[in-house]
């Protein structure tokens, strides 16, 4: 007898726009279990202030595995008080290299309102090209919504609403119910 197939969670669109002087990262509030809608108002950007050092972030994957890196996200900037990339950098290190991280399954977005960064469990840490980063099951639909509007007169978060909402109309894994954090350089 076949062993049955967890169908397994979906959903999760963020994105992040920097245009301006600001960073904003939004991220719709969906999270599916195969084709039930489980939960419409997740919260999945998150302003962390370690040490007084604002810091946005967005991410998709397994709750329960972004939090544990959102929090090893925060340990490392209080160690490095101000230096997002050196953080980011050291916990992809740890991320790729920690058997027990190894096997968490989430990728982040995060701002301090200078660098905008993408963080995956390969041990990558990204500087988006055009300055729009997006993930996610609908990532590449904002991407490329964000990325058709960045030489308009839109404010970035005008661009990351507008972007969000695209994905949502095309992606069943997002909704158009949006957490929108804006941060300055």
């Amino acid at each position: 007898m076949a062993k049955e197939q967890f169908p397994g969670w979906h959903g999760t669109t963020i994105i992040g726009v920097k245009k301006d002087g600001k960073v904003v990262i939004a991220g719709d509030g969906q999270v599916s279990l195969g084709q039930t809608v489980i939960k419409g108002t997740a919260r999945k950007v998150r302003r962390l202030n370690p040490g007084g050092f604002d810091v946005v972030a967005g991410f998709a994957g397994s709750t329960a595995d972004a939090f544990t890196l959102l929090e090893r996200l925060e340990a490392k900037l209080e160690a490095h008080p101000g230096q997002l990339q050196r953080a980011s950098v050291d916990l992809a290190k740890d991320w790729r290299t920690d058997k027990y991280l190894q096997k968490l399954e989430a990728m982040l977005i995060v701002t301090d309102g200078s660098d905008l960064l993408v963080i995956t469990g390969a041990g990558d840490v990204l500087e988006p090209e055009h300055n729009v980063a997006a993930i996610g099951s609908g990532g590449n639909y904002a991407l490329a919504a964000a990325r058709g509007m960045m030489d308009t007169d839109r404010s970035a978060q005008e661009i990351a609403r507008a972007a969000m909402a695209i994905a949502s109309d095309i992606c069943v894994y997002t909704n158009g119910n949006l957490t929108v954090e804006t941060i300055e350089g």
